[in-house]
């Protein structure tokens, strides 16, 4: 919960600025940070106040969600498993390279291509 007394407000037009740019330069849209805090993502809202005709968040509470966030689901990369046509293109260009060092096909039956 936002401790008016204790936080330093920010108003919500101004939450796009404070945040980085995403993956494509462009900023997090005003809307975003509307739907953050009436729909939530993952079940984590953000924290905000109504003072006047203004809404505004903290610092402290784009912190809080962010580390919600996180808790949530861990930022990690994970490689994807391959699907059946990229392994198939990898035992192709394998069989391929093993027939251009070796110079003659594999003698496996079961391979025919």
């Amino acid at each position: 919960m936002i401790e008016v007394t204790t936080e330093s407000l920010i108003p919500l037009h101004d939450v796009p600025r404070l945040l980085p740019s995403r993956g494509n330069g462009k900023r997090i849209h005003i809307s975003a940070v509307y739907r953050w805090i009436q729909r939530g993502v993952r079940g984590v809202r953000l924290e905000s106040v109504k003072i006047g005709g203004t809404s505004y968040t903290t610092a402290e509470a784009l912190q809080r969600f962010a580390d919600q966030l996180t808790q949530r689901h861990p930022v990690c990369v994970v490689p994807s498993p391959a699907g059946p046509a990229y392994r198939s293109r990898q035992v192709k260009r394998a069989t391929q390279n093993a027939i251009a060092i070796l110079g003659s096909a594999p003698a496996n039956p079961a391979n025919k291509e």
